[in-house]
């Protein structure tokens, strides 16, 4: 059979689909060759290991941010840039929930490349951006700081989150309730209506307003 030809983004692209299907644990350069075509030793010609390609879809993903429509369009304040970057990056890992904890523990370049806005370019455009509208340069990294604190809390959260209250019965499904014994846990069982109602959205519409808020107050001192 002859050999597909490759490119490393063709393969990197091809791992992200894999993943998002299979799960990252399942990834191998085996198993990735094979949905390739393609022998596991022909990918090493574009791609030195698994850490390698790892790297390699994390930085495809992240530098994607930039295509997301929210960040096509020029911001009109520096609120509104956080909020375009927010939910650009909630929309990623919403749509790569099995990457998206990759992109928060994958080493960076540098330990003040902080995630999930790890990549030099990155940094270089919240810098500038919050410079453009005012921002001193303590003003502008403390932001930066809190910013990507507040989204890799909030979203590392949310993506752990989904399915969970399937497996501990909290969906509805009878099924599921007979997974876990909450005979011992009388207050879980009584609020589990409560405890399984899916607020994420306003959740972090909300925590993102008082993060706004908070930069805003630092900016008059």
């Amino acid at each position: 059979m002859a050999q597909k030809r490759l490119t490393r983004d063709h393969i990197v692209l091809t791992a992200i689909a894999f993943v998002d299907e299979h799960g990252l644990d399942a990834l191998t350069m085996r198993r990735l060759g094979d949905v390739l075509g393609v022998e596991a030793m022909a990918l090493y010609r574009h791609v030195s290991g698994r850490e390698d390609l790892l790297e390699g879809v994390v930085a495809n993903l992240i530098d994607n941010l930039f295509e997301n429509d929210l960040m096509i369009e020029t911001p009109t304040s520096w609120e509104d840039y956080l909020q375009r970057v927010a939910n650009s990056t909630l929309q990623l890992a919403r749509e790569h929930p099995e990457i998206f904890p990759l992109i928060a523990t994958q080493p960076s370049e540098a330990p003040w490349l902080r995630p999930p806005l790890r990549s030099l370019r990155w940094v270089e455009d919240f810098l500038s951006t919050l410079q453009r509208f005012g921002f001193s340069d303590k003003n502008a990294v403390s932001a930066y700081k809190a910013f990507t604190s507040f989204l890799i809390g909030d979203l590392l959260l949310q993506v752990h989150s989904t399915g969970l209250d399937h497996v501990i019965g909290f969906d509805g499904d009878e099924g599921a309730h007979k997974k876990s014994d909450l005979s011992d846990y009388p207050t879980v069982t009584r609020l589990s209506a409560l405890l399984g109602q899916d607020h994420s959205q306003r959740e972090f519409d909300d925590a993102l307003d008082d993060l706004i808020e908070r930069i805003r107050t630092t900016l008059t001192k």
